[in-house]
């Protein structure tokens, strides 16, 4: 079996690439014989890529959440998953190729240092450490989702802005439909996220009777959290719209990524299980 793994983290990364390249086409042709073939292979790409982590969970014994290797593999799965049952529910064509190249970088990086780890701590055969780490890898995947299509709107409205009807104007949604999207997609990972956390405190002080509040992980977790949350409020209470909102998605997206940085490669974290 580990040869079967082996060559699927050789050959995902690729599926990624060539799933990329026929959006990206469509994105510059528009042409329509395009739209189920694009379609066609990127579902043909997430089916080999949930092979691949259903025979790492058996093969290792434990899911696929014990190193910031992969993690980036599911974040990379749920990112173009998510993105596809986006794109069928509301046949917005134009944002793919902005989406799927993501995937693509969480899942080359993880392809080129993931490591095989079969021993690893008991507290990773939880079942609430797996409704946690799913909550909150697929709210992290929505608020990617969310940020990608904040700068598409930042782009769109700076090309609007300087009367610039090319390309990505004809191409993207409106600036209204960009902001629904964003929005919508925020929403999805605040909720997510919040699960997340609630879990997180019920489970937290039985696993690690000596953890600390101000781990690096967690910090960076309320911040985006309470970020997104007032990018919400202020939306729905406060009836702020356009970049003022988008705004917040974007900060919240960077904080997230610079959390990843500091609890995995820079600062000690309990949240690193090898």
């Amino acid at each position: 079996m580990k040869i079967v793994i082996d060559i699927l983290n050789s050959i995902i990364p690729v599926l990624y690439i060539i799933s990329f390249l026929f959006y990206f086409y469509d994105f510059i042709k528009a042409e329509k014989k395009f739209i189920n073939s694009k379609r066609f292979f990127l579902s043909l790409t997430l089916l080999f890529h949930i092979v691949y982590l259903l025979l790492r969970t058996l093969e290792f014994d434990h899911p696929p959440i014990t190193n910031v290797f992969e993690i980036f593999t599911v974040l990379a799965f749920a990112i173009s998953f998510s993105y596809l049952i986006l794109e069928l529910l509301t046949d917005i064509r134009g944002t793919g190729p902005f989406i799927i190249i993501i995937s693509i970088v969480f899942q080359v990086i993880s392809s080129a240092f993931i490591p095989n780890i079969y021993q690893v701590k008991e507290v990773l055969r939880n079942h609430l450490l797996g409704i946690h780490v799913f909550s909150a890898l697929v709210g992290y995947s929505a608020i990617t989702i969310s940020a990608v299509y904040g700068f598409l709107y930042l782009i769109l409205f700076n090309d609007i802005k300087l009367n610039k009807f090319g390309l990505v104007f004809n191409r993207l949604p409106s600036l209204e439909i960009l902001e629904r999207l964003s929005f919508i997609s925020a929403i999805i990972g605040f909720s997510l996220l919040s699960m997340a956390i609630i879990i997180g405190v019920i489970w937290l002080p039985k696993a690690f009777p000596h953890f600390s509040y101000i781990d690096p992980k967690l910090i960076g977790t309320l911040l985006v959290w309470i970020i997104y949350g007032l990018g919400i409020f202020i939306k729905v209470f406060g009836r702020w719209q356009g970049k003022k909102v988008i705004l917040f998605s974007i900060l919240g997206f960077v904080i997230a990524i610079f959390s990843t940085i500091v609890s995995n490669f820079i600062a000690r974290s309990f949240h690193s299980f090898y």
